[in-house]
């Protein structure tokens, strides 16, 4: 802690906090809502040619590329080569929707303005995660006004398609066809991950996975007065819906996360009937919680077993799983120990710039994380300023001294993970 501090003591003095809001400011001024990815890209470009990150862009799908650097280590010899140390994030956004009426005649109706409004900078995609990409480039650039030189590698992946919202979009294309490169061996395999997804700097080394499941439940439409000649399927849904809350509960009794909490399943929306008549089709969808070591395979064939053992006679019953991610019927559960030492360095760092911040703390959402953990094998945390509670919302901003703050800290991980070399 003593080496952090006095680490920190020597960054500090170097950083420029006007030029680091700058840079988050035009970051939030390219508004690459999921499909347009290009502008944030183009933003990015000459900002990692300046850090000497010799950035290469590739199309991902037509039109929409990832953007990725790497500065190579400097250690050699009797110094050793440190670890390569890389930091992830997505450069789209969720669409602003009714941002500007909601705030319209106010400093902040530009959804993509990035207007400072007592000491935090609002807009869409400011915390989700553009505070977490600029963070991550910030902290190089203070490095390197300090004059230190990394003895390991510092890679930079920023990906598209992360989002959901769009449509035909939302599927993690990019980190995808990221992790492709790297399997291939056309892009260099990191050692560690730092994912700039917003928590609060706070250390999450844990996520949950997810499906989300769409329901037909169909039956025989009817006139209201002989509704003997229908089947009905709304009545069917009851049957099928309390199946599924009774697994819920089975799912929630059988294991629980000490970062995560318990496994369940929510019941998110319905629809049926509209007609003076037995409705012919009910349809309703719902959403699945994993834990680590939980298989989507698995989690998803015990829900099917459910709806289809509760489904009566002359009903059919159709189940669609349309959110694959990392697996074609969701998204995998992931993490590493908590006693990592990218988990305690990095909650270190963290601390001695902010004493409240710097916990560790489960992911309640998912990310990406899988592809690198489990897809790749690289041990990976989300880490970034912000707060993930107020992002796709008409309240998302950072607060200015949380992103600085996290400059400082970052810059300090980096150093320590990726080792210094004299001079």
């Amino acid at each position: 802690m003593t080496d952090l501090t006095q680490l920190i003591a020597r960054l500090r003095p170097h950083l420029d906090r006007q030029a680091a809001t700058d840079l988050l400011a035009r970051a939030v001024r390219a508004a690459s809502v999921t499909g347009d990815e290009a502008r944030m890209v183009a933003m990015l470009r000459p900002e990692m040619e300046r850090l000497r990150l010799s950035p290469e862009v590739t199309d991902f799908l037509p039109g929409r590329a990832n953007i990725t650097g790497r500065r190579a280590g400097a250690g050699r010899g009797a110094a050793g080569q440190g670890p390569d140390l890389l930091f992830i994030g997505h450069t789209d956004v969720v669409h602003p929707q009714d941002w500007a009426a909601h705030w319209a005649g106010r400093p902040q109706a530009d959804p993509f303005g990035a207007a400072v409004i007592d000491g935090e900078l609002w807009g869409r995609g400011a915390a989700d995660l553009k505070a977490g990409i600029c963070t991550a480039l910030a902290a190089l650039d203070l490095l390197d006004r300090a004059g230190i030189r990394l003895a390991g590698s510092v890679s930079f992946a920023f990906v598209g398609d992360e989002e959901s919202g769009e449509p035909g979009s939302g599927v993690s294309a990019g980190a995808r066809a990221w992790s492709d490169a790297v399997r291939k061996g056309d892009l260099p395999r990191p050692d560690l991950a730092v994912y700039v997804e917003p928590t609060r700097l706070q250390v999450l080394p844990v996520q949950i996975g997810f499906f989300i499941a769409d329901v037909t439940l169909t039956g025989q439409s009817a006139y209201f007065g002989r509704p003997d000649l229908g089947r009905d399927a709304l009545k069917a849904a009851h049957a099928v819906l309390q199946a599924i809350w009774d697994l819920s509960g089975r799912l929630a009794a059988e294991a629980e996360h000490p970062l995560l909490g318990r496994a369940n399943l929510l019941v998110t929306g319905i629809e049926a009937g509209g007609l003076i008549a037995v409705p012919g089709e009910c349809r309703f969808s719902l959403i699945g919680k994993l834990l680590p070591g939980q298989s989507l395979e698995a989690a998803t064939s015990r829900l099917e077993t459910a709806i289809h053992a509760a489904t009566p006679e002359g009903i059919e019953v159709a189940i669609a799983f349309p959110a694959g991610r990392d697996h074609p019927r969701g998204g995998s559960a992931s993490g590493i120990a908590a006693d990592h030492a990218l988990v305690t360095t990095l909650s270190a760092a963290l601390k001695v710039v902010r004493p409240d911040r710097g916990g560790i703390e489960g992911a309640p959402f998912w990310s990406e994380m899988p592809f690198l953990i489990e897809r790749l094998g690289i041990p990976a945390v989300y880490a970034a300023p912000g707060d993930i509670s107020i992002c796709h919302t008409n309240h998302e901003r950072v607060p200015l001294a949380d992103y600085h703050d996290a400059i400082l800290a970052f810059a300090a991980f980096i150093a320590t993970i990726c080792g210094t070399l004299p001079g």
